[in-house]
C-alpha cells in the first residue's frame, strides 16, 4: 500500500460531524496528512493529533473514525513506530467522551489485517510497537486472531527486546495462559529485558509473590534504560510497579513481600537501584500505613539524598527515627545542604530543628519556609527561636517571604509571641499580614500594655481591609471598619475582602447595604472573582439584615452560571457552604443542592448543607453517610466528608457502614490513595484522627 491509497478517501469522510478534544474534528485531514508525508511539520501535527484524538487520555467520536487512516498510513510504511504508539495508546484507554464502550479498540481489532503483518517486519522497534498495539486489544470481538498471531511470532523471534513486549502482549490478552511461559524465564541465564516482562506478567496475573521474584526483580533493576515498552513508566519503573501492585492486593505475606524487596534494594551500592527504590519507597507510603515503620531506618541512611529528603518531609513525625541523622546533616559545612537536611528536621522533628533554625536562621531560607510557610504544620513555640525571629525580622533588605515566614511563625504562637509586637508592629507598614498576626498575639493580653501598643499601631496604619479587621477584632470597635469596607465596596478594589469585612460587622453595617446590592455581578458569563464576591454579598446581607430571600437568589444565581464547568468547582462548593449559613431559610434551595449529590468532590458540601437546612425527620442519613464515605473512598472533599459522617452521628449508620469507618480507622490501605502528592500521609494520618474521633 502506498500513501496515495492510505490517504484515499480522507478530505470527503465527514469529519465535520466528528469531535474530539477541541469540538469539531474537520481539521483532522490536515493533521493526518502532515504526519504521514513527514518532514518539518510532522512532530507539530503528530504532537496535535495526541492533543485532539487522544487527550490525556480521553478518546472521542474522531478518535474512532481516525483509526483506519492511521493503520493504513502504518501500513504504507510511513512513520510507522510513532503511527504504532498513538494506535496503542488508543486501544488502551477507556476514557471515553460520548461514544459506545470499546469502540477505539474494536476499531484497532478492525485493523488487525493491516497491523499483524508488522509483527513481522525487519525493524525491531516495529515488530515491538507492533506487538504492543495488537496486545491492547483485549476484551474486543475478533481479538482472537491478535493471541494467535502473537503466539505464532513469539515461536520464531529472536530478539530479546521484541519477545519481551511480545510476553507483555500475551499476557494482556490471556494472563493465566503467558504466567506459565512467564515463570520459565525468571532465571539469570533470561536477558533483562525478557526477564522484567516476565515479572510484569506474573504481576498482571496475580501470581503469589516468592523467592523466585524477589530475586529476578533484584537483578533486573535498575530498569530505566531497558526498552521494554518504552513509553511506559509502568514497564521502565520496575520498582514502583511491583509495590503498586503488591500493596493493592492488601494481604500481610504481599506487603511482606514489598517491603523486603524495598530494604534489599535500599541496602544496594548502585546509585541508580536506590534512586528507584527510594521512588517505590515513595509509592509504598502512599499506599500503607504500615510502610513508614518499616521503611524509615533504611530510608534514613540516604537522607542527604534529594528523593530521600522529600520523601521525609512527606513522612514528617512518622519519620522521627530519621531525626539524628538529618540533625547531624544540618550541621555540616555545605551551607545548602545543611539548610536542606533542617528543612526536613523541621518536618520530622520540630523541636529537635528549633535550636538549629534559631542559630543559623538567616542562613537557612527553606528550613523557615518549612517552618514559617502557609501550607506548613503549626511549628511549636521555642523560646531562642522567638529571639532569633525578632532579631531576624528587625533586619533590613528582608524579601517578602522571608518576612512573611517570619510573621506567620509569630502569627501561630499566639501570646506566646507577645516580645514580637514591636517587630511586627514595624513590619506593618510594609506588610499588611501583619494586621493578622498583631491581633493573634495581641487577643488574649486583657488590658496589658503590649494589647495597648498593639491597637495603636493599626490604628495608625489604618486604611486597608486587612488592617482594620485586625483592629476591630482586638476592640470591637467599628469606624475603621466600616471605613474600610465602604472604600473597598467603591473602589471595587479586593470586592469580595470589603464585602467579608462588611459582613464582620453585622447590623452595625447596615448603611453599606445599598453599596452590597450594587456590586452583585450582572455578568451572564462571570469570572471567578465576581462570583466569589457574589457569594460572600449573599452572606453579608443575611448576616446584615437577615435577608434570606435575596441571598437565596444571589447564590442561585451563581450556581446557575457557575454550572458544571471544572474551573468553577470550588465556587459552587463556596456556594453551597454559604446555602448552609442560613440553615432551614435556605430550604427553597434544597432541589438544587440535591442535584449536587451525584458529583463527585461536591457531593460531601451539599450533604453537609441539607443536613443543616432541611428537617432532620425527613433526611435520608443513610445515603447521606453512604455519599460521605464514598467520597472518602475516592479521595475527594474528605474534610467535608467527615464533618458530614460527625453531624450524621455514629447511630445513624448502618452496620456495613460502621465495618466501612473502621476500616477507613484500622485498615493499612491509606484512606486518601496514592499520589505522589507531599500532603498524601499527613492528609490520611488527619483523616484517620477526625473518623477514630468522631
Amino acid at each position: 500500500m502506498d500513501l496515495a491509497d492510505a490517504l484515499a478517501g480522507l478530505d470527503a469522510h465527514p469529519w465535520a460531524s466528528l469531535s474530539h478534544a477541541y469540538g469539531s474534528a474537520e481539521d483532522l485531514p490536515d493533521l493526518l496528512r502532515a504526519f504521514a508525508e513527514g518532514g518539518e511539520e510532522a512532530e507539530e501535527a503528530r504532537e496535535e493529533l495526541y492533543s485532539a484524538i487522544l487527550h490525556q487520555g480521553t478518546v472521542y467520536s474522531a478518535s474512532v473514525d481516525a483509526v483506519p487512516f492511521l493503520a493504513r498510513i502504518a501500513a504504507a510504511g510511513c512513520e510507522v513506530v510513532e503511527v504504532l504508539l498513538l494506535l496503542g495508546g488508543l486501544a488502551e484507554s477507556d476514557d471515553e467522551w460520548q461514544i459506545p464502550d470499546g469502540a477505539v479498540r474494536a476499531a484497532v481489532v478492525g485493523q488487525l489485517p493491516l497491523l499483524l503483518p508488522l509483527l513481522a517486519d525487519e525493524d525491531a522497534d516495529v515488530r515491538s510497537q507492533a506487538a504492543s498495539v495488537v496486545g491492547r486489544t483485549r476484551g474486543a470481538d475478533g481479538a482472537g486472531a491478535a493471541l494467535s498471531a502473537l503466539r505464532g511470532r513469539w515461536s520464531v523471534e529472536e530478539d530479546p527486546g521484541v519477545r519481551a513486549e511480545l510476553l507483555i502482549a500475551m499476557g494482556r490478552l490471556d494472563p493465566s495462559g503467558a504466567v506459565g511461559q512467564a515463570r520459565a524465564l525468571l532465571g539469570d541465564a533470561t536477558p533483562r529485558p525478557l526477564r522484567l516482562a516476565a515479572l510484569m506478567v506474573a504481576l498482571r496475573a496475580g501470581e503469589p509473590w516468592s523467592d523466585a521474584h524477589h530475586a529476578a526483580a533484584l537483578g533486573v533493576v535498575p530498569t530505566r534504560e531497558l526498552t521494554v515498552d518504552r513509553y511506559s513508566m509502568y514497564h521502565r519503573e520496575l520498582l514502583p510497579a511491583i509495590v503498586e501492585d503488591l500493596l493493592d492486593r492488601g494481604t500481610e505475606a504481599d506487603r511482606e513481600g514489598a517491603f523486603a524487596l524495598l530494604e534489599a534494594a535500599l541496602r544496594d551500592q548502585r546509585p541508580a537501584v536506590r534512586t528507584e527504590a527510594l521512588w517505590a519507597a515513595d509509592e509504598a507510603v502512599d499506599r500503607s500505613r504500615s510502610a513508614p515503620r518499616r521503611l524509615v531506618p533504611a530510608i534514613a541512611r540516604h537522607a542527604a539524598d534529594d528523593t530521600a529528603a522529600r520523601l521525609l518531609t512527606k513522612l514528617g513525625p512518622l519519620a522521627a527515627e530519621a531525626a539524628p541523622a538529618l540533625a547531624e546533616l544540618a550541621e555540616q559545612s555545605d551551607e545548602k545542604a545543611a539548610d536542606q537536611a533542617l528543612a526536613v528536621l523541621v518536618r520530622v522533628a520540630p523541636r529537635q530543628a528549633a535550636p538549629l533554625l534559631a542559630r543559623d536562621l538567616a542562613r537557612r531560607p527553606r528550613a523557615l519556609e518549612a517552618a514559617g510557610g502557609f501550607r506548613a504544620p503549626e511549628f511549636p513555640f521555642d523560646a531562642g527561636l522567638l529571639a532569633a525571629v525578632r532579631e531576624r525580622l528587625a533586619a533590613d533588605g528582608l524579601g517578602d517571604s522571608e518576612t512573611i515566614s517570619l510573621i506567620h511563625l509569630l502569627r501561630t504562637w499566639g501570646r506566646q509571641a507577645a516580645a514580637g509586637l514591636p517587630e511586627l508592629s514595624a513590619a506593618l507598614p510594609r506588610h499588611q499580614y501583619a494586621a493578622t498576626a498583631i491581633a493573634a498575639v495581641a487577643a488574649d493580653l486583657g488590658a496589658a500594655v503590649e494589647r495597648a501598643q498593639a491597637v495603636a499601631s493599626l490604628r495608625a496604619a489604618a486604611g486597608p481591609v486587612p488592617v482594620a479587621r485586625a483592629h476591630h477584632q482586638l476592640t470591637g470597635e467599628t469606624d475603621l471598619l466600616l471605613a474600610a469596607a465602604a472604600e473597598g465596596l467603591a473602589s471595587r478594589r479586593d470586592l469580595a475582602e470589603a464585602v467579608r469585612a462588611a459582613a464582620d460587622l453585622g447590623t452595625a453595617a447596615v448603611g453599606l447595604l445599598p453599596a452590597l446590592r450594587a456590586a452583585v455581578s450582572q455578568d451572564a458569563e462571570a469570572t471567578t472573582p465576581q462570583l466569589d464576591a457574589d457569594i460572600a454579598i449573599a452572606t453579608a446581607l443575611w448576616r446584615i439584615e437577615g435577608d434570606a430571600e435575596e441571598a437565596m437568589r444571589i447564590l442561585g444565581s451563581v450556581l446557575d452560571r457557575a454550572g458544571d464547568q471544572m474551573w468553577f468547582r470550588w465556587t459552587v462548593l463556596r456556594a453551597v457552604e454559604a446555602a448552609a449559613l442560613l440553615g432551614p431559610a435556605a430550604r427553597p434551595l434544597v432541589p438544587r443542592l440535591e442535584e449536587l449529590l451525584a458529583k463527585p468532590g461536591k457531593a460531601p458540601a451539599a450533604v453537609l448543607a441539607l443536613l443543616r437546612i432541611t428537617d432532620p425527620d425527613s433526611a435520608d442519613l443513610g445515603q447521606f453517610a453512604e455519599i460521605a464515605l464514598d467520597s472518602i473512598d475516592a479521595g475527594f472533599a474528605v474534610d467535608d466528608a467527615c464533618e458530614a459522617l460527625r453531624e450524621i452521628g455514629a447511630d445513624a449508620l448502618s452496620a456495613r457502614q460502621r465495618l466501612r469507618v473502621a476500616e477507613f480507622v484500622d485498615g493499612d490501605r491509606r484512606a486518601l490513595g496514592a499520589g505522589g502528592v507531599n500532603d498524601v500521609v499527613r492528609d490520611d494520618e488527619a483523616l484517620r484522627a477526625l473518623l477514630a474521633a468522631r
